[in-house]
C-alpha cells in the first residue's frame, strides 16, 4: 500500500513540474481563484489528462508555496464543476474536462470529436410517430403527421453527457442505426443534400427526473442544462426539432456578447 501511495506522489509530481503557475499575490483576484482557473485550462488543453493524480493537499500547498486552505477550496471549485474527484489515500485525480460548445449551429458530435472528446452513441430509439402538437408546430406540420424520433445518449470517455431527442419529417432521409452510433445527424443530414441554414434555440436548467438520472449517471434532482432548437434548411424549411438535456458538471455553452451602438 505504502509503494503504490509513493507511486501516485510521483505520478502527481511529474503532472505538475510541467506546469507553470503564474499566481500574482498583489492581485485582487484571491489565490484560491487564480490557481482554479490555472488548473482548469491546463485540464482543458490536454496538460492535465484524466487520471492525472494532482497529489493531497499538503504536497500540493508545498509545492506552490500556499497555505492548505487556499489549495483546498481551489480543488474544491473544480471538484463542484465535475473536472476533479478526490479519492481517499492517494489525493486528487483529474477526471476530464468539461465540454465547452460554441452556441452556433453546430453538431454536438463534430463539435466533441474537433475538441478531442472522442465521442460515442447508443441510439435508444429509431421509430416513425406520429407527431404531437408542439412537434408539428415546429416543424411546420399536420399534427398526427408521421415523424422520426430519435433518442440517442452521448457520451464521452465512456461517460455520459447528453441524452438527445430529435425529431425529423419522416420523408426527409433515411436514418440508419448503425450509422447513428458511428457518426452525428448533421453529418448524415448533409451527405443526404440537406444544407442547415439557421436555427431558432432556446437553453435553460432544470433538475433530472429518476429515468433521466439513470440515463446520465447522476442522482435523481441533480442539474441539468436543456436545449430546445428547431433548425431549418437554406430555402426556409423545418428540417430538425430537437429538445436536448445535458450533465451541467460536464457541459457549458460558450458564446461571445457584442455591444450593441
Amino acid at each position: 500500500m505504502a509503494k503504490t501511495r509513493d507511486r501516485a506522489r510521483d505520478r502527481a509530481a511529474s503532472a505538475l513540474d510541467a506546469l507553470h503557475f503564474a499566481l500574482d499575490r498583489n492581485s485582487p483576484v484571491p489565490l484560491y481563484y487564480q490557481l482554479a482557473q490555472q488548473l482548469e485550462a491546463a485540464i482543458e488543453h490536454g496538460a492535465l489528462a484524466p487520471g492525472n493524480l494532482l497529489g493531497n493537499e499538503i504536497d500540493l500547498s508545498t509545492r506552490l508555496g500556499l497555505s492548505r486552505p487556499t489549495v483546498r477550496q481551489a480543488i474544491q471549485s473544480l471538484v463542484d464543476k465535475g473536472l476533479l474527484v478526490r479519492r481517499r489515500g492517494v489525493g486528487t485525480q483529474v477526471v476530464h474536462s468539461q465540454v465547452k460548445r460554441p452556441l452556433e449551429l453546430s453538431s454536438l458530435y463534430d463539435d466533441l470529436e474537433a475538441a478531442g472528446q472522442g465521442p460515442t452513441t447508443q441510439v435508444v430509439r429509431n421509430e416513425t410517430v406520429p407527431a404531437g402538437a408542439d412537434v408539428a408546430a415546429a416543424l411546420g406540420l399536420a399534427e398526427g403527421a408521421e415523424v422520426i424520433l430519435l433518442e440517442r445518449l452521448r457520451c464521452t470517455h465512456g461517460q455520459p453527457v447528453a441524452l438527445l431527442c430529435n425529431y425529423l419529417p419522416a420523408a426527409l432521409l433515411e436514418l440508419d442505426t448503425a450509422r447513428l452510433e458511428a457518426t452525428g445527424l448533421y453529418r448524415m443530414m448533409r451527405s443526404a443534400g440537406v444544407t442547415l441554414h439557421s436555427a431558432r434555440q432556446t437553453i435553460g436548467a432544470r433538475c433530472a427526473t429518476a429515468e433521466e438520472a439513470a440515463q446520465l449517471d447522476q442522482k435523481e434532482g441533480a442539474a441539468l442544462l436543456t436545449m430546445q432548437r428547431t433548425a431549418y434548411d437554406d430555402t426556409g424549411r423545418a428540417v430538425e426539432y430537437g429538445t436536448h438535456i445535458y450533465r451541467a458538471s460536464r457541459y457549458a455553452f460558450d458564446f461571445q456578447l457584442l455591444v450593441r451602438s
